[in-house]
């Protein structure tokens, strides 16, 4: 079972104060500590399962910087076989669409029975790498997989669905499946295993290599551009209701009707 895992170099935001560029379009990244996206850390565990019960190889694969070697050696540490980065400045600026082309021109070639991506970024949250991907790739797609099954050349999913909803769908492969949180327990990194990362040599392709052109990346490339980012104004502070079951409905409700929603 040969799986490809597509993962992304993201900075930890959540306990960090956050400020807009110069430019308007971007967050100030100095000082911020970068990691492998959330969600591809459970796909990356998953894709790792699977071989270790089935067999075969897995890649890590990422669009990014030279800084995300370090996401890819975190893969490689947790059990991954290869590792290859897709490196060009005219990359910059690639919305989900042209990061779709990046790394369907890398894939197409490569041997692969699935392929693996988050379900979704945490730094911009399209979640549309994995499906338009599989549109390029020919091939099938399921999102927000919770539970994978693989027998018979085809894979049984789980996918989550709103309200805790789940269902059960049969994915012929080759397919691409994006992988909600959940699904496992990533496991701990050894340092051992960091070690053994280390000496293993990380692919680097650029544009020239892919048989792209800087038409079809990048901003030029892409269908989504950021106009502006801006933090959201606080515009109202937070009221509380006091008083006895029926006083505090009574006010919700007359609340309501101020605003028209009843």
């Amino acid at each position: 079972m040969d799986i490809i895992v597509c993962v992304k170099h993201v900075p930890e935001t959540a306990e960090a104060e956050i400020r807009i560029d110069s430019t308007g379009k971007n967050i100030e990244k100095t000082g911020l500590v970068y990691d492998i996206n959330e969600w591809d850390d459970y796909a990356v565990e998953e894709a790792v399962r699977i071989k270790e019960k089935l067999g075969g190889t897995v890649t890590a694969i990422t669009v990014g910087p030279e800084d995300a070697d370090s996401t890819l050696r975190k893969c490689l540490a947790r059990g991954a076989d290869k590792a290859i980065r897709l490196t060009d400045p005219a990359f910059e600026g690639s919305d989900g669409y042209a990061t779709a082309k990046i790394l369907y021109k890398a894939i197409k070639d490569m041997p692969f029975d699935v392929i693996f991506t988050g379900a979704q970024a945490g730094d911009d949250g399209y979640a549309m790498v994995g499906p338009i991907l599989a549109e390029l790739l020919g091939i099938p797609h399921a999102t927000m997989v919770k539970k994978i099954e693989l027998k018979d050349g085809a894979a049984k999913v789980n996918r989550e669905l709103e309200g805790g909803l789940e269902e059960i769908v049969e994915v012929k492969l080759p397919a691409v499946l994006t992988i909600q949180t959940g699904i496992n327990e990533p496991r701990y990194v050894s340092i051992m295993g960091i070690r053994k990362a280390m000496k293993k040599e990380i692919t680097v392709l650029g544009l020239s290599e892919l048989g792209l052109n800087a038409n079809e990346v990048g901003e030029a490339g892409s269908w989504i551009k950021i106009e502006k980012l801006y933090v959201p104004p606080v515009e109202k502070q937070a009221e509380f209701i006091e008083g006895s079951p029926e006083e505090v409905a009574a006010k919700i409700a007359e609340i309501l009707k101020a605003k028209g929603l009843i």
